[in-house]
């Protein structure tokens, strides 16, 4: 038996004991926002989630774009704090105060996404031999949590006014609180889901849709006020109790997501890709086995390989280490893989990727 590992770096190759030169990396990504209303709506509430998509080559460089997303998520979200900050100054508005101070605190909770990634870039130690990439797992679950936070208090407030209705006014300065809560917020939500998807990050992407859920709560301020100057004072509770149900369905896609990189859940067609890529490698007569995982927004891969057992450890040494270098191109935003090389034997099962399907079969 023989293996070699493969280890990303800012973009260039290590091969233990072989020396590579810098390989670049072009992945072409699926646009987002679809033509047809009923994409766009799906886009919101479940953005679309595919682990092959376009890529930040090297773990330094996609951490450092997390860091510059929470950075300057940070600020617009300030600015939209001292913005509301104004106009609640200007209204005198309690209700809109309230608003202003836990669209702030929200804002917050990009810090501990902040702190992920920079713990993320510390090298492996002898008691954590994979790194810290994955605090920035267990920073989601935080995310997580405030979305579901968000959600009850909407769900509360507006089960409350649905049955103690509560008067509104200066319904012109509430509009325009509630407006700049939502294009700040959406602004933000965009950005972190765009960054997060390009390197990989499950917990910068639900941290976008929690901007989300705020951007919504502001939207709801502005559609019941708007629904009470018209003389539908029980509009402002109903749609309370609407934009609830979407950050409900916002709340779905992030725990969806978070927890399938927490149970080192990958996108089936990466598997695919990766398993293809291997079986059709010169010099290797079957897939036996091939494992893939999340650490933090870095893939990590092992793989067993059949070769002819007639080979000289040197040419099995060989072919997976042009192996594991095919590998690295076939699949996006790969940080190591471990290819191990096997001579082919009856006394073991082995696995072929089945044609049109790309799923193996024994």
């Amino acid at each position: 038996m023989t293996h070699v590992r493969h280890q990303h770096a800012n973009g260039g190759h290590g091969h233990g004991g072989h020396g590579h030169g810098g390989h670049g990396h072009s992945h072409h990504g699926r646009s987002g926002w679809v033509g047809n209303v009923k994409s766009a709506v799906r886009e919101v509430f479940a953005p679309h989630s595919h682990d092959a998509a376009d890529s930040i080559d090297g773990a330094l460089e996609s951490s450092a774009a997390g860091i510059r997303a929470v950075k300057m998520s940070l600020i617009v979200l300030g600015a939209t704090a001292l913005a509301q900050i104004v106009v609640v100054a200007i209204s005198g508005s309690v209700a809109l105060l309230a608003d202003t101070i836990h669209n702030f605190s929200d804002a917050l909770t990009a810090i501990p996404l902040w702190i992920a990634f920079v713990l993320g870039r510390r090298a492996a130690t002898r008691r954590y031999t994979y790194g810290f990439g994955r605090v920035e797992d267990l920073a989601g679950l935080f995310v997580i949590a405030m979305i579901a936070l968000s959600a009850a208090i909407a769900g509360y407030e507006s089960v409350r006014r649905l049955f103690n209705p509560v008067a509104i006014d200066n319904v012109g300065w509430v509009v325009a609180a509630g407006l700049i809560g939502f294009i700040g917020n959406e602004i933000v939500a965009v950005y972190r889901i765009r960054v997060g998807r390009q390197i990989g990050s499950a917990a910068l992407v639900a941290d976008g849709l929690h901007a989300r859920t705020d951007g919504l709560t502001s939207l709801a301020v502005v559609l019941g006020a708007v629904g009470v100057a018209l003389g539908f004072p029980i509009a402002d509770p109903i749609i309370g109790i609407l934009i609830t149900l979407a950050i409900l369905a916002i709340l779905r896609t992030a725990v969806r997501d978070v927890f399938r990189r927490l149970l080192d859940g990958v996108d089936p067609e990466l598997v695919d890709a990766a398993e293809n890529a291997l079986a059709i490698e010169p010099g290797v007569t079957a897939v036996r086995s091939l494992k893939m995982r999340w650490i933090g927004h870095r893939l990590h891969a092992d793989a067993e390989l059949d070769v002819d057992p007639a080979l000289s450890l040197l040419d099995a040494h060989q072919i997976a280490h042009d192996a594991e270098h095919t590998l690295s191109h076939a699949v996006p935003k790969l940080a190591t893989a471990l290819i191990h090389a096997y001579p082919a034997s009856d006394h073991f099962t082995t696995l072929k990727p089945t044609p049109g399907r790309g799923e193996p079969a024994l």
